[in-house]
């Protein structure tokens, strides 16, 4: 028991006390960190927003981005996207396709091929083209070669004869025409007409630009305004082919309108894409296969 006749017994006992109470942490207790966020989870399920064909540039490719499908296609099963490996998080993360030779097969701004893929059963269809010479741009996987030709055929029939103008793109080639396109017309001019290597259509053998027998307008914006765009665009899913950047869904598959570009899917999607309305984006929606991570 403190003495209050002796004063200072009573400083010294204050002087404890406020020493004490620093011991015990008072103000220096380090505040909680906050975790950082995975990234790699919040891209795990986002829809595609923005890629692959050519354009008014021959030559060039597109791709896409999304939307939420409609309906999701029967033979698609629904499998969450995964990063590829090294890809950031967010609403652009890159996702490597797991089925690079599925005829419905997603090749877009988000979605690509794997670096080493080349479709095995590359033919030349029978067909014509705007140029003589044989060259690789001339080949279509073999099913797709095959629905092409026939396609061609009802076109001729109805007295608007087609021709060729660039179909598959090795993932070299494809390289050097989304490089001199960047240094032609800057990055971010390129990625509107042309896609970047592994994310091309062309890449897989299923796509092909188109024109007239003519050749006229060919891989340009004039080709919407002609008969043989308009027929196709009414008969293509027929024979299994979709307009893969279809006017005014530019938001969707990010690249702009681009009449001339055809991407064979398979009669029964084609059919239902074309009775629906949609984007391929909007269709597949989230049953796009992936590879995940090494």
């Amino acid at each position: 028991m403190l003495n209050l006749k002796q004063p200072w017994k009573l400083a010294a006992a204050a002087v404890v006390s406020g020493a004490l109470l620093l011991a015990a942490g008072c103000g220096g207790a380090k505040p909680p960190e906050t975790a950082a966020p995975d990234p790699s989870k919040s891209a795990a399920t986002t829809p595609v927003t923005g890629t692959g064909a050519d354009n008014s540039k021959p030559g060039s490719d597109v791709g896409k981005s999304g939307g939420t499908a409609s309906q999701t296609p029967a033979s698609k099963p629904s499998q969450p996207a995964e990063p590829a490996n090294g890809a950031k998080g967010g609403n652009t993360a890159i996702q490597v396709v797991a089925n690079p030779a599925d005829n419905a097969v997603m090749v877009n701004k988000t979605y690509k091929l794997p670096d080493n893929y080349k479709p095995a059963d590359l033919v030349e269809p029978d067909v014509p083209f705007t140029f003589k010479e044989h060259l690789e741009k001339r080949k279509m996987r073999k099913e797709a070669a095959a629905a092409l030709e026939k396609l061609f055929a009802a076109a001729k029939k109805d007295g608007l004869p087609l021709a060729g103008v660039s179909a598959y793109r090795s993932h070299e080639t494809q390289t050097s025409l989304y490089n001199n396109y960047v240094k032609k017309d800057g990055e971010e001019a390129a990625n509107k007409y042309s896609a970047k290597p592994g994310h091309s259509e062309h890449e897989t053998g299923l796509a092909i630009d188109v024109s007239g027998s003519n050749g006229k307008c060919a891989a340009t914006d004039c080709f919407g305004d002609t008969k043989e765009a308009k027929w196709l665009d009414q008969h293509a899913p027929e024979y299994g082919f979709i307009i893969r950047y279809p006017k005014g869904k530019e938001a969707i598959t990010g690249y702009q309108y681009e009449p001339w570009h055809l991407r064979y899917v398979g009669v029964d999607i084609a059919k239902d894409i074309a009775k629906k309305g949609v984007t391929f984006e909007e269709y597949m929606g989230s049953s796009i296969p992936v590879s995940k991570p090494k």
